[in-house]
């Protein structure tokens, strides 16, 4: 058989099994939410409490070395692409004041895990709340660290002296303040 009639029979032995098809299409939109909530929470679900221990000899000096670690920081972010590339979380004291020759500091811990995504980093120091805002976590990208006690990061507030001149002399025992402490998740 020559190569031309060969190959018209298998033209026609392709028509006969050609399939004919119809497509069709639709359109499916994808949303995600901007998301950005923050919440802190506590062990008891109760305020922290901080105050000085009194000496049991004369001549020693009232101790204030209290701490509280019963507060957790939860957060949720997703960032857009027109927005800034990460947020961060300040501290600032918004109501109250700190009795004279005293401060009042805090400091979070690494994330624990319990969350997923580009989870913020806590400054490396403790932090003196005053009533400028101050960064404690920064780099938070989309993530989420879970919700409740034992999830995010865990703060931990301490009240000490002043510095360790002068600040003695300051203290009055009448002094004692209820103060409100604010968090504000942001764009950088």
């Amino acid at each position: 058989m020559k190569p031309t009639v060969l190959f018209m029979v298998f033209c026609c032995l392709l028509n006969v099994n050609t399939i004919w098809a119809q497509d069709e299409t639709h359109a499916v939109e994808l949303s995600i939410p901007e998301v950005a909530l923050l919440a802190v929470r506590s062990v008891n679900n109760a305020s922290i409490r901080l105050s000085g221990t009194a000496p049991t000899e004369a001549g020693v000096a009232v101790s204030f070395s209290d701490k509280n670690n019963e507060m957790w920081l939860n957060y949720s972010s997703v960032i857009g692409s027109r927005s800034e590339p990460s947020r961060r979380i300040t501290v600032q004291l918004t109501e109250g004041k700190v009795p004279k020759g005293l401060k009042l500091s805090v400091v979070a811990s690494l994330d624990v895990g319990k969350g997923d995504g580009d989870l913020g980093s806590p400054v490396k120091k403790s932090l003196r709340i005053g009533k400028h805002p101050r960064v404690i976590i920064k780099s938070i990208g989309s993530s989420y660290t879970g919700k409740g006690v034992q999830k995010g990061h865990n703060l931990t507030y301490s009240l000490s002296l002043l510095n360790k001149k002068k600040s003695y002399s300051k203290l009055d025992f009448d002094a004692s303040s209820a103060l409100s402490i604010t968090y504000t998740l942001s764009d950088n």
